[in-house]
């Protein structure tokens, strides 16, 4: 079994910037592909990032493109969402999750969830 857990939401104003973490246990982290979803009020689950299980191969939503970074630490078990530029449009709870099918959009690619962390961007 994967066990997620995500910090580093919370309040920030349009134009700030924060930093989520996601540690990972249970399996092997480096075998893992990574990814970051988003679910705001009333709106279904969206995804925002993924990473390879190497690092190589990043993916983002067109939304968040140019804004947003996914990175991964192998030796710490830990996945990161750097997020810049924020807009009240990025308000949502972000999800991390894990999979053995390679990162991708699809949130049918990946096994494992976590519990997620609120992001609020006030304008």
């Amino acid at each position: 079994q994967v066990q997620l857990v995500e910090s580093g939401g919370g309040l920030v104003q349009a134009g700030g910037s924060l930093r989520l973490s996601c540690a990972v246990s249970g399996r092997t982290f480096s075998s893992l592909a990574m990814g970051w979803f988003r679910q705001a009020a009333g709106k279904e689950r969206e995804f925002v990032a993924g990473i390879s299980w190497r690092g190589g191969s990043t993916y983002y939503a067109d939304s968040v493109k140019g804004r947003f970074t996914i990175s991964r630490d192998n030796a710490k078990d830990t996945v990161f969402l750097q997020m810049n530029d924020l807009e009240p449009e990025d308000t949502a709870v972000y999800y991390c999750a894990a999979g053995f099918s390679g990162a991708g959009m699809s949130d049918g690619r990946y096994d494992y969830w976590g519990q997620g962390t609120q992001v609020t961007v006030s304008s």
